[in-house]
């Protein structure tokens, strides 16, 4: 699928394509460069309503994974906890993926992947009613979410990321799944999505 990156704000600071799951979007910093260096914007509330997070980031949290081919994942929090998410990596790269888990929607459990690194500059902007997971593509690779809600242990959810149903197409052979996601079931057959 080819597609066009479009300027989301005047000074051109952040670019944006769409995916083909309704509500996923990809967003890319423009950064500024001069003699000093560099400068560019990590969020700002005007641009990231436009792509759909429309609460307010009630938590930033920043992960390191020291080996590449981790695999984290794949998270989501049930209603009335669910959150929207803006991934970004600010060193190393993944490859992040969302799935719609949305009840009715026309891509249920379809996923999209993207490569997000420090060089490129792409975000994967996440709503609520999609589960998310990544796996490491380099040694020390750290992100940063922004979520619209804080994390509720009984609101967790998660679903396998081996899952054979889901067929996700990891880049590389895995090196590191914690104990947690691999408890994680794989979904039933009769499994009919969650409410956004």
């Amino acid at each position: 699928m080819t597609c066009n990156w479009q300027a989301l704000d005047v000074a051109g600071r952040f670019l944006q394509k769409t995916t083909p799951l309704a509500g996923l979007v990809v967003v890319q910093r423009v950064p500024r460069h001069d003699d000093r260096g560099s400068l560019e914007r990590l969020f700002c509330d005007d641009i990231f309503y436009q792509c759909g997070i429309t609460k307010a980031i009630k938590q930033i949290n920043r992960t390191v994974t020291r080996r590449s081919g981790t695999l984290r994942g794949l998270h989501f929090q049930h209603p009335p906890h669910a959150e929207a998410k803006v991934v970004q990596c600010l060193r190393g790269a993944v490859f992040d993926i969302a799935l719609d888990l949305r009840r009715d929607s026309p891509t249920f459990l379809h996923w999209y992947g993207e490569r997000l690194s420090a060089d490129n500059g792409v975000a994967l902007v996440i709503p609520e009613g999609f589960a998310h997971g990544l796996q490491t593509l380099e040694d020390n690779t750290e992100l940063l979410y922004l979520h619209t809600a804080a994390y509720c242990p009984s609101a967790e959810g998660g679903v396998a990321p081996l899952d054979p149903r889901l067929d996700i197409r990891w880049p590389m052979p895995i090196s590191e799944i914690s104990e947690r996601d691999l408890s994680h079931p794989s979904l039933p057959v009769d499994f009919a999505g969650i409410v956004a």
